[in-house]
């Protein structure tokens, strides 16, 4: 009776958008580059790949199904497939319900940057800005409030006048400003004080071409290990989204189709944020640009920008509207994975859960936002990273339960309801699953065995 009074999604373009549009977020736009320029560029991009083709691919099937199966949020759906595995529900719940602050936050600085780049761009390029911005007391808590209120218009209005509907205009608008301003970057050319010429094209050599200088086994388990979180962000597994999402398809809707079309949107977008960033920031930075860290976006590409001349105004409007089109269908599949759980747990209307889940992001927001003024502190986190507030929520929600939630559902579904159960989900009506045998082998051995590996060197206990 409760699947009948569901939602769905209209048809496969409308999930794939919408799944995608999760998929698409400020992992590949924000980190997704840094690591890229950090991990020997091609070498780390093949790497990528090929686990987005493996790795990804089992978990985005395995989420995906059980959401379709079970027709239940990411809260109730482990307990309806197996009786007493309800609490990689719990778990998979808690991780949006951390993450959703922060991203709140961070989507607030985005939209303050787009105000100043179009009020007064040359502002965003003094030393000192966005620790400035970021460190003050109300400035962060407001933009955190209207990136939030966006967000919570949206999850209120539901999954196919909300969610669908806005993925359907954004994706598309999306994919060709990262296009437009990637193919910018290439045309690129600068030459800095010491009389050294550099390019966009030279800058796209060093993205793309593998550099194996120095690569030992140890380094090439770090670069695995790198592109392998960094798939956590990019196809949002492990965060009950894709569960939630998962349970508005219709039964009708082929799955292998769609996991294969959500794969390679998200890797697309992810190379072309690196094209649209490096060839850029080192065509006006070198090399020693590309390693600004995550504080690439804010700190380095407002130089980036202005070094441009006055067409770099235009084109960071540009890139800081993307990013908050990134930034939001993310956000907003954030939230809908726990306000679906609220639904199915409490049995709450849509629009009671939605406020709830707003008013709470707005506690926690504020708490992110007053992290880095009233409340600041440091911590020595057991990777070996420095954090405040924000950080310590990055790494307990990303680094440590996101791990857990992955390799327990490998667990029961690799040995304890077996593949089948999934794979019976994904081929209904007849649908082939070309990488059935793959599956089942990803799911019961190399997944879980990857993901213990990279939950150890998040707890500081592996290399």
């Amino acid at each position: 009776m409760e699947s009948n009074k569901r939602s769905n999604f209209s048809g496969s373009i409308g999930f794939v958008l919408a799944a995608a549009g999760s998929a698409v977020g400020l992992g590949n736009i924000w980190r997704f580059p840094y690591l890229a320029a950090k991990d020997g560029g091609g070498l780390f991009l093949v790497t990528y790949v090929v686990l987005a083709l493996t790795f990804g691919f089992t978990l985005l099937t395995t989420e995906i199904a059980i959401g379709r199966k079970t027709a239940q949020s990411p809260l109730t759906a482990y307990e309806k497939l197996h009786k007493g595995w309800g609490w990689i529900g719990v778990l998979a719940c808690a991780i949006p319900v951390i993450i959703l602050p922060y991203y709140s936050a961070i989507g607030g600085w985005i939209l303050k940057y787009l105000a100043a780049f179009i009020t007064d761009a040359a502002a965003t390029t003094a030393d000192g800005y966005f620790t400035g911005f970021i460190t003050s007391q109300w400035s962060p808590i407001l933009w955190f409030m209207v990136f939030l209120l966006a967000n919570t218009v949206i999850v209120y209005k539901g999954v196919n006048s909300g969610i669908e509907r806005l993925s359907k205009i954004l994706m598309p608008i999306l994919l060709v400003l990262i296009l437009g301003i990637a193919g910018f970057s290439l045309t690129l050319s600068h030459t800095d004080a010491s009389g050294v010429t550099r390019t966009g094209l030279q800058g796209l050599a060093i993205y793309v071409i593998p550099n194996l200088e120095g690569v030992t086994f140890g380094k090439f388990i770090s670069i695995l290990m790198d592109a392998m979180g960094q798939l956590f962000y990019s196809i949002s597994v492990a965060m009950g989204i894709m569960i939630a999402y998962g349970s508005y398809v219709k039964k009708e809707t082929n799955l292998v189709k769609s996991v294969n079309q959500i794969e390679i949107f998200d890797t697309l977008v992810a190379f072309l944020a690196g094209m649209m960033i490096i060839p850029a920031v080192y065509t006006f930075m070198g090399t020693e640009g590309m390693a600004a860290g995550p504080s690439l976006m804010f700190v380095s590409l407002p130089k980036v920008f202005a070094a441009m001349g006055g067409i770099g105004t235009v084109v960071g409007i540009a890139f800081f509207v993307m990013v908050a089109f990134a930034a939001l269908t993310s956000s907003m599949s954030l939230m809908e994975a726990v306000v679906s759980s609220v639904m199915d747990k409490l049995h709450l209307e849509r629009k009671a859960a939605v406020l709830a889940v707003a008013a709470l992001t707005g506690v926690l927001g504020i708490i992110v936002c007053l992290g880095y003024n009233v409340l600041y502190f440091e911590l020595t986190l057991p990777n070996g990273s420095v954090g405040q507030i924000l950080d310590v929520m990055d790494y307990v929600s990303n680094y440590v339960f996101m791990p857990v939630v992955a390799i327990a559902t490998c667990i029961l579904v690799g040995w304890v309801i077996k593949p089948k159960a999934i794979i019976e989900e994904v081929t209904l009506g007849g649908v082939k699953f070309g990488r059935e045998k793959l599956y089942v082998v990803m799911v019961k051995f190399v997944t879980p065995v990857m993901l213990a590996m990279l939950l150890l060197q998040s707890l500081g206990l592996f290399m």
